[in-house]
């Protein structure tokens, strides 16, 4: 008996998490988890023998900015490019085009497979060498594209599939074309599965944007390491690196949220 009134207090359902709660509710609740995270850090770092020396490392401010600067425009259009590559492979995944699926297949399959360090080494320093093409920049951004595009792809054909086939049966009964059921009947409803999915890619889509440095790209990542190595200040320079990142990813995972409010309806 116990446990089962641990279960229903751990576990309710979907309309009892989106209660609305008092505002000094929200707020102290809030308040609260911030709190315990505080005193995490607080005493962690408490017993950390260690001689910090911001005076130096800010004298590196515009190198940290210039970096969070390039990883916020290496991050924005990757995310676009990766999620057009992603759409496009899948749609060829379910295409009736059996070279499309196969392509389609291949190409998930191989990326999702091995390590992004090892596709950045060797797209730049074998096949961009091969062209003689010597743009980092270009060969980072299409390769991150590439990388998380195979997996933005498996989750739009996820949303895609758990559309019931009945619905399609529908569909094709009144009329619909396929680039009308895809508009009107299949993305309405796979949207509001893929986007919790989407969020957690998009996350990690500027986080392994620091992956880049591997080619000397100067990114984020790449400028703190630089600064470390300079200074001799690893904490220092870590921890902006840190919440330069969360205030990349943060707003991504809101409006993600945001969006899942909007197309919530019932079935």
């Amino acid at each position: 008996m116990a446990g089962d009134k641990w279960i229903n207090w751990v576990w309710v359902s979907a309309d009892e998490r989106e209660k609305p709660r008092p505002p000094r509710v929200l707020l102290f609740n809030w308040l609260l988890a911030f709190l315990l995270l505080a005193l995490l850090c607080f005493f962690s770092f408490s017993q950390l023998r260690y001689n910090w020396n911001w005076d130096t490392v800010g004298g590196y401010s515009n190198f940290f900015w210039r970096g969070w600067l390039n990883t916020l425009r290496i991050s924005s259009l990757a995310l676009v490019l990766s999620t057009a590559i992603g759409f496009l492979a899948a749609l060829a995944r379910r295409s009736g085009i059996l070279m499309f699926r196969a392509i389609s297949r291949l190409y998930v399959e191989l990326v999702r497979g091995t390590p992004l360090l090892v596709q950045i080494s060797f797209a730049f320093y074998v096949v961009a060498d091969a062209f003689h093409f010597q743009n980092r920049f270009a060969v980072g951004l299409f390769t991150l594209s590439l990388f998380s595009g195979a997996f933005i792809s498996e989750i739009i054909r996820g949303g895609i599939e758990s559309v019931g086939s009945s619905q399609l049966e529908s569909a094709r009964a009144i009329g619909l074309t396929r680039l009308q059921t895809y508009r009107y009947v299949i993305f309405p409803q796979a949207i509001r599965v893929i986007l919790p999915a989407l969020a957690g890619m998009f996350a990690n889509l500027i986080k392994d944007s620091s992956l880049l440095s591997v080619i000397s790209i100067e990114e984020f990542t790449w400028n703190a390491q630089q600064v470390s190595a300079l200074t001799y200040s690893n904490f220092e320079c870590y921890i902006p690196l840190a919440i330069g990142y969360l205030v990349l990813t943060l707003p991504i995972t809101l409006w993600t949220q945001w969006l899942e409010k909007r197309t919530r309806y019932e079935t």
